[in-house]
């Protein structure tokens, strides 16, 4: 089966930087983008980052603009979040989600990593 297992997360200081990684492993005939997402305490889920499927389009939330850098080795490859300048307001759980194809008449699903948790203090 196809996991995602994030890593990278910890406690660090406003400014102070992090990155984030998310390695996948299983059957994978071919795979899409890869979208990193997070959930505050008490907050709705919400987009942080995207690749497309050939690593030349990115995405990112406006919040994040600037400060945050998503890359990908390769499209079968492990997916990082870069992230700078570092806010309090930044602290949540982060997830990694990729849209793969287990074989080449399946379709594309999206897979969803455990979380790591990214701690901000002022």
């Amino acid at each position: 089966q196809v996991v995602l297992v994030e890593s990278g997360g910890g406690a660090v200081q406003a400014g102070g930087s992090l990155r984030l990684s998310c390695a996948t492993s299983g059957p994978i005939w071919s795979a899409g983008g890869l979208f990193w997402y997070r959930r505050a305490p008490g907050k709705e889920r919400e987009f942080v980052a995207s690749i497309d499927y050939k690593n030349q389009i990115t995405d990112y939330a406006d919040s994040v603009k600037g400060r945050f850098t998503v890359l990908r080795d390769d499209p079968l490859g492990t997916g990082y979040l870069h992230m700078y300048n570092l806010r309090p307001e930044d602290t949540a759980t982060y997830y990694c989600s990729q849209d793969i194809a287990t074989t080449e008449s399946d379709p594309y699903r999206q897979y969803w990593g455990q979380g790591t948790q990214v701690t901000v203090s002022s």
